[in-house]
């Protein structure tokens, strides 16, 4: 009976995410924008498969890749050595990256770089940045001095690169910390914090989120330095054709289940394999605990083999149509205004941040509720989200963005208290959920292809738009709660003597 309520608790969860973007889309199709009824069916079907998709992944996660992680965590630290507890944290960063959907789609949207050499080199910008956080919980170095090292050579690599592959590096940042990642880096945070006594450690677990999406982007911008991918020249997609009878659509979806079966099995079988030798030599589980992992996997595996079926079959081809569709006539002037809408939507279903906003009330004591912080979150999804569609239309670099809203973002971070720098920073990978690379993004490239534009440049960049503006509007939010606490101090900081008299008139 638990069970069964567990399992609708995630259907719900990944219908409330699913929902919101399908019923925009739905409508604007019929009244605004009209497509083919195959490519319709097609979208409405594919929604479907990422409910039930999403639903079992996110209860497979929470079965497997959070108990995993915490128990390895637990493990590991009880050693002692550190050797093994970098060895260990990079092999299980890189082994868990691996198997994010996001990547995945990501992966299989770029058009000028290897699906398979992005995957890997991504990972192993995950693992090594997961070993810097391991260092960082054990000998206590400050999260915020960190930021300010690895984002000055961020954005020194930056300059020295090449401007068509920035986007690709930045998206890559963000599509790393998904559903898959974070709640595994957490609980892997959470375990080895648990060795330290002091009254920092719950807040050190904050911000390994933050650190690991540092690393894909330099991991992609080195990738491109050694591998010429001849990104520049990769002005515009395909866009994808739609089915125009049932048995074609069905046969679309018939062909592609074998593939990312395969895809998915090759995906988890390095954290499945690490499990079972981490079980036999260490961890020793009792029966059910571990039968549970199992199943929790066998669930994870289920709903991204659907999730992914979804995504490229039905979800991100309507995406790309409707994206060129939007910049025909006076559509064009919609585009940015229906992406910010699209954006609010997006961000205020996404599961995991409603998560992350409970966390934020319960630390901050209630002085700011889960509600501000959702609507904190929509304001600053809903502005990457016209931004990006700013830089479609008119072709403006990246950097002019995300140079200045990283530097606001650390000037910040020294004048609000640094759980919140930690919560903004993490907040930025959990704010580019699914639906920002499955729907978002393939409606940023079918516009700019439409326009003729360079979609290597102008539309990818989204993903990291997205990811860089909750860690203003977070720390904002920090911000003002310290100036009302310090507003407040006055009026609680007086002092009665034991023996004086209190007239009661004064108090009130």
């Amino acid at each position: 009976m638990q069970n069964r309520h567990v399992v609708s608790e995630k259907m719900r969860e990944a219908a409330a995410s699913v929902l919101p973007i399908t019923l925009i889309v739905a409508l604007l199709c019929f009244a605004l924008v009209p497509v083919k009824s195959g490519l319709m069916l097609s979208f409405l079907i594919g929604a479907v498969m990422l409910i039930v998709g999403m639903g079992l992944f996110t209860l497979g996660v929470d079965m497997s890749m959070t108990k995993i992680g915490s128990h390895i965590g637990a493990r590991m630290t009880k050693s002692r050595r550190l050797w093994l507890i970098l060895l260990l944290s990079f092999v299980l960063g890189a082994a868990i990256t691996m198997a994010e959907p996001d990547l995945q789609v990501l992966a299989a949207n770029v058009p000028s770089i290897d699906r398979t050499a992005l995957i890997v080199t991504v990972s192993a910008g995950v693992g090594f940045f997961l070993m810097v956080c391991m260092l960082r919980i054990l000998f206590r170095i400050p999260l915020r001095l960190l930021l300010i090292i690895f984002y000055a050579l961020v954005f020194l690599f930056a300059a020295l690169s090449d401007a068509s592959d920035l986007p690709v590096a930045f998206d890559a940042g963000g599509v790393t910390t998904g559903p898959m990642t974070v709640p595994f880096i957490i609980a892997l945070g959470v375990g080895v914090a648990s060795i330290r006594s002091d009254a920092n450690a719950k807040a050190d677990s904050f911000g390994l989120v933050a650190l690991c999406s540092i690393g894909p982007v330099l991991a992609v911008m080195a990738l491109n330095a050694i591998y010429r991918t001849g990104g520049s020249a990769a002005a515009a997609v395909t866009l994808p054709d739609a089915a125009d009878t049932t048995v074609d659509l069905s046969l679309s979806y018939l062909l592609s289940f074998p593939v990312h079966m395969a895809e998915v099995a090759l995906a988890l079988l390095p954290i499945f394999a690490f499990f079972l030798l981490f079980q036999a030599f260490s961890l020793k589980l009792s029966r059910q605990p571990f039968l549970r992992i199992l199943m929790g996997l066998l669930y994870a595996y289920a709903g991204l083999v659907l999730f992914l079926t979804g995504v490229n079959v039905g979800f991100s081809p309507l995406g790309y149509v409707l994206g060129a569709k939007l910049t025909e006539g006076a559509l064009l002037y919609l585009l940015i205004p229906l992406s910010m809408l699209m954006g609010w939507f997006i961000i205020n279903a996404e599961p995991a941040v409603h998560v992350l906003t409970k966390q934020v009330e319960e630390l901050s004591a209630g002085a700011i509720s889960a509600r501000v912080m959702r609507l904190c979150l929509s304001v600053a999804i809903a502005a990457a989200s016209g931004l990006a569609m700013v830089r479609v239309l008119t072709g403006v670099s990246l950097l002019w963005f995300l140079a200045p809203g990283y530097v606001i973002a650390l000037a910040l971070s020294f004048f609000v208290p640094r759980t919140f720098t930690a919560i903004a920073f993490d907040s930025g990978g959990v704010a580019s959920g699914p639906l920002t690379a499955t729907f978002m993004l393939p409606l940023s490239i079918g516009a700019c292809s439409a326009l003729g534009g360079s979609v290597m440049t102008d539309a990818f960049g989204l993903v990291a738009l997205v990811a860089m503006m909750p860690l203003i509007t977070v720390q904002a939010l920090g911000a003002v709660s310290v100036l009302k606490a310090r507003r407040r101090a006055p009026e609680a900081a007086a002092v009665y003597g034991d023996n004086e008299i209190i007239e009661l008139w004064e108090v009130a």
